[in-house]
């Protein structure tokens, strides 16, 4: 199989390129991006390999033709605009697709667009459903939320739904932060391995959950709550706040009780992001600056990005811990989900290059073998189910990322 990686250039698809081009069935990686020294550094990086450069941007419209020439796309890009028209290019191409942003692309959120643009006669609340019919017409698969959290979240808590009496409750519980000698040393604790102007999007707006068996409108950041973590070796206090990270649940298991995604952090980083909130630093609406107006977020980010950046030696962990509960077959029954993944030093991959990248390139080999045939969005928990669950999850633990599952079964 042929598989293109477009932003294929960024951290995360790096790490798709890099796992693919050591899976079987792959012939070739293509790899898009605009500039064409990062596409040669990541060349050089990724080593040999059958590996392809397309120097295009997303609305060059060459892009459909080069999609025609593979067989199933992996969108690695940062943001809303890019995303949804990586996917339509896609879709128009007749390529199956695999794509990782935090957003269940049938269903757009209608805050933070990013830039987001419709096709003419098509507002923005019916252009999801429109992608969907594309691709049904098309017969193209898109595997959509496919990473870490949307992605491997999704799938562990799929899962433990399976065989469950309705009225069970979930809360998947992930994220990425510094190692902890890193975090001390940075402001709010954090370090950056994703597009940070995505994730304070993902701070400010509002979300659906599902609470009492409705779906209902929340504020991101709401709903804390700290724990420790206490598996493999390990022994944390973290936090982690609701936020937009899994959007498709409440769409595709309306039959839960309770349903919300929580990103985890070192304890105090919220506090940073509320005093920040409260000072306006995060709004979008331009304010005067003696003769020149500005975006407080974007003043922020250009002050505080070059602040997060890992230093030398310094690395990430990926956390997640998902709690499902309810009954089976009229007795109790629980089941987490538990891992602690650090960045490789030998690959040089941040963690979250690693679970995002890797769980992505294993839906995107899934999809090229035809083990994952469903037309149109398709959603992680309803794409790599049943028996293609124990594939997916063997597949990364080749990678040496593991997920503990843990059973508690009660009585009546």
């Amino acid at each position: 199989m042929r598989i293109l990686v477009l932003g294929g250039t960024g951290k995360i698809g790096t790490a798709v390129a890099w796992d693919l081009l050591r899976r079987d069935g792959v012939e070739s990686v293509g790899l898009v991006g605009r500039d064409r020294k990062k596409l040669e550094e990541t060349r050089a990086f990724l080593g040999d390999g059958p590996i392809q450069l397309h120097a295009l941007g997303i609305d060059d419209p060459q892009l459909q033709a080069v999609m025609e020439g593979y067989d199933v796309g992996v969108s690695a890009l940062p943001d809303r605009r890019t995303s949804y028209r990586g996917m339509e290019t896609a879709i128009k191409a007749g390529l199956d697709f695999v794509d990782m942003l935090e957003e269940y692309h049938r269903r757009p959120d209608l805050y933070e667009t990013e830039g987001l643009v419709t096709p003419p006669g098509v507002a923005l609340p019916d252009y999801g459903e429109w992608l969907h019919e594309q691709a049904l017409r098309q017969e193209v698969t898109v595997l959509d939320g496919m990473g870490f959290a949307p992605g491997l979240s999704n799938i562990t808590v799929g899962h433990a739904l399976l065989g469950m009496d309705p009225g069970a409750s979930a809360v998947a519980r992930v994220g990425g932060v510094p190692e902890k000698r890193a975090a001390e040393r940075r402001p709010l604790k954090y370090m950056v391995t994703w597009a940070f102007d995505h994730v304070l999007r993902e701070y400010m707006i509002p979300l659906q959950i599902i609470r009492d068996g409705k779906v209902v409108e929340v504020d991101a950041l709401t709903g804390r709550e700290r724990f420790r973590f206490r598996e493999f070796g390990v022994d944390e206090e973290l936090e982690c706040a609701i936020t937009p990270g899994m959007p498709s649940f409440v769409y595709t298991r309306p039959e839960l009780h309770y349903f919300a995604e929580k990103t985890i952090r070192w304890p105090g980083h919220y506090d940073g992001i509320d005093t920040l909130k409260s000072c306006g630093l995060l709004d979008l609406d331009p304010v005067e600056v003696g003769d020149c107006r500005v975006v407080p977020r974007e003043v922020l980010l250009k002050l505080i990005e070059p602040r997060l950046q890992p230093g030398p030696d310094e690395g990430d962990v990926c956390v997640m811990w998902n709690t499902v509960e309810g009954t089976r077959d009229g007795k109790s029954h629980r089941v987490d989900y538990y891992m602690w993944d650090q960045a490789d030093r030998e690959t040089g991959l941040s963690s979250m290059a690693r679970v995002t990248g890797f769980a992505t390139s294993v839906g995107a080999w899934l999809v090229g073998k035809g083990e994952i045939a469903q037309h149109g969005i398709v959603p992680p928990e309803d794409g790599v189910a049943g028996e293609l669950y124990g594939t997916f999850m063997s597949a990364l633990e080749e990678r040496n990322i593991r997920v503990r599952e843990v059973v508690a079964a009660g009585k009546g």
